[in-house]
Order: structure tokens, then C-alpha cells, then sequence
């Protein structure tokens, strides 16, 4: 490209995913957060989101394989919360850094992403899913080495998504409501705020023991069984 600044050259051709999204920041804050600095910012992180799905083509046929697999069962219903959770993980295939492929941890990851979707389809064997898989994704990509920055990234976004629309489709505790949203979207949206605010990444705080999303997912979880096999027994 005639005329392209290193920093450009180094957003658009660098291998280094998260290099890449710090010198797309860090641009973004250099210009003041101006209307023309965010269209910029959009222009550069969708052309880079496209060449890092053109150099991934196993992992997109696979990422578009699982979305088609949950359209089955949600039918077009679940057309809009498809298209978005594709289009993010679409987006975000750079964060594979040097996998072609998906994996079955991120597969995993990927297919809670999409379970919404089909929420009308499967009632309350999607929580039941989402704590499994949840579960399952972790372990195997610690146990096989297959860790990524896509996964790693995604396991938590996935959560929140899934685990947001559940209690607000299904949860009529005002309680609950408000720890989910403590749990994930005060997280993430500071996250956010702080990585454009500093003009670079910043990573989610992570502790071994003081996980208090899991916990919470994991309390919804039980609720949800609990009022599963209540009524399974009162029409009995």
C-alpha cells in the first residue's frame, strides 16, 4: 500500500494480534477520540479482521459450521443473536495467533456464545448447557496446551452474553439481575473503558480462588435446575 505509516503497516501486516489492536488504541487516543479518529480506528480494525479470517479459512469454515449447526435448532428466530455472535468471533479469529483452527475448547466457546439463539428451542437445557460447556472448554485446553488468547478472551464474553439475556429473559429476581450485572458487564465495560482511556489492552483481573462470576453462574445454574425438577415433580 503506497503511503502507509508504520503504524498503519503494523496494524494491517503485523502478525501479532493484540500488538496489533494496541497501536489501533493507542491511534485512536493519540487523535482526541475525534469523529474522523473512530472512523479511522473502524476502517483499519475491519480490514485487519478481514485478513485475519482470510489467513484462518479452517477456522472460519468451522466457526460458520457451528453457527449453522445451532441455526437448525433455532430456526430464523434466532437469526439476529446468530449473526451477531458470528460476526464476532469472525472478527476476532487474529486472536488465534498462530492456530488455523478453532480446537474443540474454542469450538466449545463458540457454541455457548451461540446457544441464545435457539433459547426458545431448548428452555432450560441451555443454562444446563452453558455450565458444561463452560466447564469443559477450560479443560481441555489447559490439558491439551490448546490455550488462546481467542479463547481465553471469548470464555468470558461468551458468559456474559449468555448469562445476561438468561436472567433477563428468565430471571425476575431484581437480585439476581443486578449480580449478573456486576459479575460481567461492570467488568468487561470497564475493561473497555480503561484500554481506549490508556490507548492500549488491558487484561481482566484474574484470580484463582475470588471468582465471583463463576459463582454466580453457578448459583443461576442451580436455581435453574431446582425450578426444573420442582415442576417436573408438581406434574407428576
Amino acid at each position: 500500500m503506497p503511503g502507509l505509516t508504520p503504524r498503519r503497516a503494523a496494524v494491517l501486516r503485523g502478525v501479532n494480534s493484540r500488538a496489533a489492536t494496541n497501536e489501533l488504541l493507542a491511534g485512536l487516543a493519540h487523535r482526541t477520540f475525534t469523529p474522523q479518529a473512530f472512523g479511522a480506528f473502524l476502517a483499519d480494525a475491519t480490514v485487519r479482521s478481514v485478513r485475519e479470517a482470510q489467513r484462518r479459512p479452517r477456522a472460519l469454515a468451522e466457526l460458520t459450521a457451528i453457527h449453522v449447526a445451532v441455526a437448525a435448532v433455532a430456526g430464523h428466530r434466532g437469526a439476529p443473536w446468530l449473526v451477531a455472535s458470528w460476526l464476532m468471533g469472525a472478527t476476532h479469529l487474529g486472536m488465534l495467533e498462530s492456530c488455523t483452527s478453532l480446537g474443540p475448547a474454542n469450538a466449545l466457546t463458540v457454541a455457548r456464545a451461540a446457544l441464545p439463539s435457539a433459547g426458545h428451542a431448548l428452555g432450560a437445557a441451555v443454562p444446563i448447557a452453558a455450565l458444561a460447556t463452560d466447564f469443559a472448554d477450560g479443560q481441555i485446553a489447559r490439558r491439551t496446551g490448546s490455550v488462546t488468547r481467542f479463547g481465553a478472551q471469548g470464555d468470558f464474553l461468551a458468559d456474559a452474553a449468555l448469562w445476561t439475556w438468561f436472567v433477563l429473559r428468565y430471571e425476575n429476581s431484581r437480585a439476581w439481575r443486578l449480580a449478573t450485572f456486576a459479575a460481567w458487564i461492570v467488568p468487561v465495560g470497564a475493561v473497555t473503558a480503561v484500554s481506549f482511556e490508556r490507548g492500549g489492552m488491558v487484561d481482566l483481573p484474574r484470580s484463582r480462588w475470588f471468582r465471583p462470576a463463576a459463582a454466580v453462574e453457578v448459583l443461576i445454574g442451580m436455581r435453574v435446575i431446582t425450578r426444573w425438577a420442582t415442576s417436573r415433580r408438581q406434574r407428576r
